[in-house]
């Protein structure tokens, strides 16, 4: 028995989590975990794909035939070169936010036409290279509008460009993803005095302006929340429209933040209920007059992911026992420091990667970092973890085997994609590196090895 949560997982559930335990154990057997590597994070292939399908096809569901619709992937949720290839093979582009991010996803070989760019700091170099290569673009604010005139200049630019605005209608239960606040520093404020006659106007002026964008945040927002962000982007859309007298917006970017459910192997909410909730309240936006862009992100991804640590060290403090693993801050930032917040369920397995049994014992589930706080899980039930058995954080396939956090220069682990080793096999499992565990030599090189004597000959 493990710590999967409550409520009953729907028959993909289960799949999925057969197929996790499959790859623990063959990762094990595979040398892909052991003493010497004692963390590992996993990607299930064929979960990624199946919740690619499912988002084009919720949406497809509620489009008027023939309607433009891209959906970006957040590339921020996983910047892996191999995640977004695979994800560009499914008909899934891009979300990008930085020029790293950029380069990540034309590595990729995902098209500028397939990519977007988001960010509350787009300098003039990287807004001048989206330009020139056709990357939609959605502008901020008004200054870095005023960037957008200087560059397009009198032609016409090649990428489609908008703005991103603040449709201020809330937030949820997570402040720090909640991005439609009163003072959220995304987008133009709609409900700030007279923001809403700029942005109408800014449109007026700019017959290249053919895009509107709006997000309204991703974990802890409720789907009547997101959905009324998006009636709201929705009517600014039709009341600029009217005011320029014709079709100038022909493209609303409703952004991504379906968030995940963390207490389960259950996928809730599904794309479609969200795709069906946002037809229900905003029926025109599907009626065909506009094309749409999506940039989901963690529920693309959190389902298919799990980090593995290796049991080094069992203990007892206090009469509770504790699991010194090799998984804790460096790769679950946020579920260590806000942990009511980023919960993560524990999975326990033996020494030979199979789920391991006994009777649940409430334990905690330490990092290696060198302060009390590094847990994975605090008082959890499992069955009690013994030395060389294998802690798997659950739920991780986005935004946390992929952005490593440097405390005590831990190294990054390694990441595989795994699949059955045949089609509609029934036994074995094929992985697939997606990123190599990080070397001592590279955490040296990175930090600041090659100046080893710099500071010293200043000072000499």
């Amino acid at each position: 028995m493990n710590d999967t949560g409550t409520g009953s997982a729907s028959e993909a559930g289960r799949q999925r989590a057969a197929r996790r335990d499959e790859a623990v154990r063959a990762a094990v057997e595979q040398g892909l975990l052991g003493p010497d590597t004692p963390i590992v994070g996993l990607l299930d292939v064929v979960g990624i794909k199946d919740s690619a399908a499912a988002l084009r096809a919720a949406f497809d569901a509620v489009t008027a035939p023939g309607t433009p619709v891209l959906h970006a992937f957040a590339v921020k949720a996983s910047p892996l070169v191999p995640v977004l290839r695979l994800l560009h093979g499914a008909g899934i582009g891009a979300e990008v936010a930085s020029p790293g991010e950029l380069a990540l996803a034309r590595a990729a070989g995902i098209a500028p036409d397939r990519t977007v760019l988001d960010s509350p700091a787009k300098t003039p170099g990287e807004l001048r290279e989206a330009l020139s290569l056709g990357i939609a673009v959605n502008a901020d604010n008004p200054q870095e509008l005023d960037r957008i005139d200087a560059l397009v200049g009198s032609t016409a630019p090649r990428s489609p460009i908008g703005i991103r605005v603040n449709p201020q209608v809330g937030g949820g239960s997570i402040g720090a993803t909640s991005t439609a606040t009163a003072t959220s520093k995304f987008g133009v404020a709609l409900r700030d005095e007279g923001a809403r006659e700029w942005v109408t106007g800014a449109y007026a002026d700019r017959p290249w302006l053919t895009r509107l964008h709006a997000h309204t945040g991703s974990q802890g927002i409720p789907l009547p929340l997101m959905a009324r962000g998006v009636a709201e982007t929705y009517a600014l859309a039709e009341e600029i429209n009217r005011r320029v007298g014709r079709r100038q917006i022909d493209t609303i970017d409703i952004g991504g933040g379906l968030p995940v459910n963390f207490a389960s192997d259950e996928t809730s909410p599904a794309y479609a209920q969200y795709a069906r909730l946002l037809a229900e309240t905003v029926p025109g936006l599907f009626d065909g007059r506009y094309g749409l862009v999506t940039e989901f992100g963690r529920s693309l991804l959190a389902k298919h992911g799990t980090v593995v640590a290796r049991v080094e060290y069992t203990k007892r403090s206090g009469g509770r026992p504790i699991a010194v693993t090799h998984a804790g801050v460096q790769v679950a930032t946020r579920t260590v420091y806000a942990p009511d917040s980023w919960p993560l369920r524990i999975a326990a397995y033996d020494a030979k990667g199979c789920p391991r049994s006994g009777p649940p014992t409430v334990q905690d589930i330490a990092g290696p970092a060198c302060f009390s706080g590094d847990l994975l899980a605090e008082g959890r039930s499992l069955p009690l973890l013994e030395q060389g058995d294998y802690a798997a954080a659950l739920d991780t396939g986005a935004y946390y085997f992929a952005h490593h956090y440097a405390y005590n220069s831990l190294l990054r682990p390694g990441i595989y994609g795994f699949a059955p080793a045949a089609p509609e096999a029934t036994g074995g499992i094929r992985f697939a590196p997606v990123r190599t565990p990080q070397t001592l030599d590279e955490i040296v090189a990175e930090s600041g090895g090659a100046h080893v004597g710099g500071l010293q000959d200043l000072y000499l």
